[in-house]
């Protein structure tokens, strides 16, 4: 009996865990798509930069604050539309500035691409092996810390080589957390799909900005 009751268990247990990996990719890719059509909504209508920072501080003021109270209920696949929106949104004046350099178009194109490669290998890599990385959670955390440090240092300092480097460690540090994240799915650590969406969302989403500057950068630009 006791034996049928631990099977049952683990199975109920693989289902859920099977659930909300099905749960978090689908609404993660229609956040994507609707970021995307954002994206491309902002760069037509060309609001000024400023916007983008207005977007940004909005859209983590909605995921950071607001979505806690929501996580557990439809309303907050609501508000996980609303928060991906406007970073879709604040991105248009970065992408059209870009778009605007003589190989512009490229350096995007090949940002979005090394970013959905990146993602799509490493959570294969998860997927497949099963493997967990949730022992890189504290460490990633001091390294989120040290980046965000340097950035707000860079922000008067204005130095090209730590901007460089910035760039460079949050690429590393987006990869650890899809790694991360991934496996805490995979292996039942996370159980909400909407926390999951925003996590996995938010790393998609540095890690193609990051990409973009990189880029940006050893090409002269």
């Amino acid at each position: 009996m006791q034996n049928t009751n631990t099977i049952t268990r683990s199975a109920e247990s693989v289902l859920s865990t099977n659930r909300v990996l099905r749960n978090t990719y689908a609404l993660l890719a229609a956040t994507l798509l609707f970021s995307g059509v954002m994206a491309a909504i902002s760069m037509a209508v060309a609001p000024p930069r400023g916007m983008s920072l207005i977007c940004t501080l909005g859209a983590l003021g909605v995921l950071m604050f607001l979505l806690p109270k929501y996580e557990n209920s439809s309303t907050g696949v609501g508000i996980v539309f609303l928060g991906t929106g406007l970073l879709g949104f604040g991105l248009g004046p970065m992408l059209n500035a870009y778009a605007a350099l003589p190989n512009g178009s490229a350096i995007v194109a090949t940002a979005m691409g090394g970013t959905g490669v990146i993602f799509l290998a490493l959570s294969a890599y998860v997927l497949t092996t099963k493997k967990t990385f949730e022992f890189m959670g504290g460490m990633l955390f001091v390294g989120l810390i040290v980046v965000f440090g340097a950035a707000i240092i860079n922000i008067f300092a204005q130095i090209p080589a730590l901007s460089l480097v910035i760039s460079s460690a949050i690429v590393l540090l987006m990869s650890g957390f899809i790694l991360f994240d991934t496996s805490r799915i995979v292996n039942g650590g996370e159980t909400n799909y909407i926390r999951a969406t925003v996590s996995m969302f938010l790393n998609i989403f540095n890690l193609f900005t990051s990409l973009l500057h990189l880029l940006g950068i050893m090409s002269d630009d």
